[in-house]
């Protein structure tokens, strides 16, 4: 039997990452929450996760930022990065090393059909 994907989400929102989990719940996945930079990285540090989710407005450290520290961690440089939030910088995003951009507020089965994506292509590769 196949491990489960496991996700970091990074979102100080908990309303906003409840409603994460609940739907990557329902498709099978794990999921563990850090609600700033800090301490998504040490979580990031201490698990395998398949995929990581950035707000990009978070309380101590502004998403291109972390993401860009994340990316620079060997051990974290190949896992996936997607930007979830409210904001439309996308390229700035994408130029901080993420490989996705989700919008807020965005809808269930285009959420779920891009992560799902995302995580069938980490574990093939």
């Amino acid at each position: 039997m196949a491990e489960k994907p496991k996700i970091l989400l990074v979102e100080d929102e908990m309303p906003v990452a409840k409603a994460m989990m609940l739907l990557l719940a329902r498709a099978g996945c794990d999921t563990q929450v850090a609600t700033n930079g800090a301490e998504a990285i040490h979580m990031a540090q201490q698990d395998n996760f398949s995929l990581i989710t950035l707000d990009w407005d978070l309380p101590d450290v502004n998403g291109p930022d972390l993401c860009r520290r994340l990316k620079e961690i060997p051990s974290l440089s190949g896992t996936p990065v997607v930007f979830v939030t409210a904001r439309e910088e996308i390229q700035n995003g994408l130029k901080a090393g993420a490989v996705d951009f989700i919008t807020k507020p965005f809808e269930a089965c285009d959420f779920l059909s891009r992560i799902s994506s995302l995580v069938t292509k980490n574990a093939i590769a």
